[in-house]
């Protein structure tokens, strides 16, 4: 399927089409295209393995919340401003603030257990944490390259910050789905990740 058709507003394709070159800037990583596809088909998956969701705004917050990806701290905020801006008049006023509150929870992925559509986008987007070994070692080469301004000193440390933290938390992810079939998977890979980067410390 064409990612211009997983657009959830028909009437509104200039807002998908500068979205859909945010990620396909050659600059990026990680975060690029195929990141927004996995997203994508996970909240599908998700959804057809029980997962109660809004989906447009959902959907929406899919598409922004990395529409901005520079490496600095702020990206999820100026992605979430970028919504709001975008989508008035687009989209209802209520859609619109659930947008940005969905992409401003994509900075910490700590989504109330009430909060269906938090889980879910959170558990989309973190899912990546759950993949085969190959493609869990092409996303980890892909984070390296979007920070390659950093030696590999600092990179490291903070990397392994971030492992930590992901690995401190009592669950990676917040739906029973993802749970079920994703957090065993994805623990052994942080733990495989940690070991490596420990290694390269020392």
């Amino acid at each position: 399927m064409d990612l211009s058709d997983r657009w959830p507003l028909p009437d509104s394709g200039d807002v998908r089409d500068e979205l859909a070159a945010a990620y396909a800037d050659p600059s990026r990583g990680y975060h690029d295209t195929r990141h927004l596809t996995e997203v994508l088909d996970r909240l599908d998956e998700l959804a057809a393995n029980g997962a109660a969701y809004e989906t447009t705004p959902v959907l929406l917050a899919a598409w922004f919340h990395d529409a901005v990806y520079d490496g600095e701290r702020d990206a999820e905020e100026r992605s979430a401003t970028w919504a709001e801006t975008a989508l008035v008049g687009v989209a209802p006023a209520p859609v619109v603030d659930e947008v940005a509150r969905l992409v401003r929870l994509t900075e910490t992925h700590t989504p109330d257990d009430a909060d269906a559509n938090g889980c879910a986008l959170s558990d989309a987007d973190l899912g990546i944490l759950a993949a085969p070994r190959e493609r869990y070692d092409q996303y980890v080469a892909a984070v390296r390259r979007e920070y390659a301004h950093l030696d590999d000193d600092v990179f490291t440390a903070g990397r392994a910050d971030v492992l930590r933290g992901l690995a401190a938390k009592p669950h990676l992810f917040h739906t029973a789905y993802a749970r079920d079939r994703w957090e065993q998977t994805a623990r052994a890979n942080l733990e495989r990740e940690l070991a490596v980067l420990d290694s390269s410390a020392r």
